[in-house]
């Protein structure tokens, strides 16, 4: 009788996650799939079935290579920089030296800030004129760059704010990370007389390799998913230089109304992020299984 009423509370207590799931993941997901197949209305109405002919549309659109040319390479600089900024900054402060509190509270505050927040500061610290950077770059002999307007530029500005943004969840953890290495670690290294970059590459980083591997995963799902940042500094412009994937979404559903479109996008944006995850955990698992091998 006891193990029943444990059930029975077991399951009230899951029901609320449960209906928050339904709701809000899986019915979108499901409206997704279905309004991909179907031609709408302005208004988001299904009129007709339109079968595979969104999805040809959207793969003879050359508009569409573009987008995902800049996703993927948006995705990848972002994640990359992310995490080895994180990780420098991370093993900076992992040192017993006077005033790392400081420097941690210093380095983890951009979790503190929201998105429209950073993109609004960012504007002004690549503002062409009065910017900081600008500024900075003129007193080296550098001209002024149009940050925001010239579509060699925008990309590369857009990356720069988003790993400041990243840099507060990153460093925070692979700081816990590092902190759970074992102090009987360290001073083996020591006594067996390893140098300090040794010990950082073969005995730091492997420890570390879980902590690294979840934000190498959540981050690269942040990058797929960045919209905040775009809407405010660049409109997906100029030229469409920054108008990634999901960006490209929003503008088909809100700006030209083709919910139908906007569903197909969706959809291989989906098919995208976790295909690129699946990727992710093989190569993980398979550096793991190899390196347990070695160990043996």
């Amino acid at each position: 009788m006891r193990n029943r009423s444990n059930e029975i509370n077991g399951r009230i207590f899951f029901l609320p996650a449960l209906i928050i799931t339904l709701i809000f993941y899986i019915y979108p997901l499901l409206k997704t799939v279905i309004y991909s197949f179907y031609f709408t209305g302005n208004s988001g109405e299904l009129i007709e079935f339109a079968g595979l002919e969104n999805f040809i549309e959207l793969f003879s659109d050359s508009d569409f290579y573009y987008s995902l040319f800049v996703t993927f390479k948006f995705v990848f600089y972002t994640t990359i920089f992310s995490i080895v900024v994180a990780l420098f900054l991370a093993i900076i402060c992992n040192e017993k030296l006077k005033g790392i509190p400081i420097f941690r509270t210093f380095f983890s505050s951009t979790m503190g800030i929201s998105v429209s927040a950073a993109s609004t500061i960012v504007l002004f610290m690549f503002h062409p004129s009065v910017g900081i950077i600008n500024t900075l770059l003129t007193k080296v002999g550098i001209l002024p760059i149009n940050w925001f307007t010239d579509s060699r530029y925008t990309l590369m500005a857009v990356i720069i704010s988003t790993v400041w943004m990243n840099i507060g969840f990153g460093f925070i953890v692979l700081t816990a990370g590092l902190q759970n290495i074992s102090t009987e670690v360290e001073e083996s290294c020591m006594i067996d007389g390893a140098g300090y970059f040794s010990k950082l590459f073969k005995i730091t980083l492997p420890l570390i390799s879980p902590s690294l591997f979840y934000l190498l995963i959540t981050t690269t799902l942040k990058s797929f998913q960045s919209f905040g940042q775009i809407d405010i500094m660049t409109g997906g412009g100029p030229a469409n230089s920054t108008n990634i994937l999901v960006y490209s979404l929003y503008r088909s559903a809100f700006v030209d109304y083709r919910f139908d479109y906007a569903s197909v996008k969706g959809v291989i944006l989906l098919l995208i992020i976790t295909i690129v995850m699946y990727i992710k955990s093989v190569s993980y698992t398979h550096l793991r299984a190899h390196e347990t091998c070695a160990d043996l």
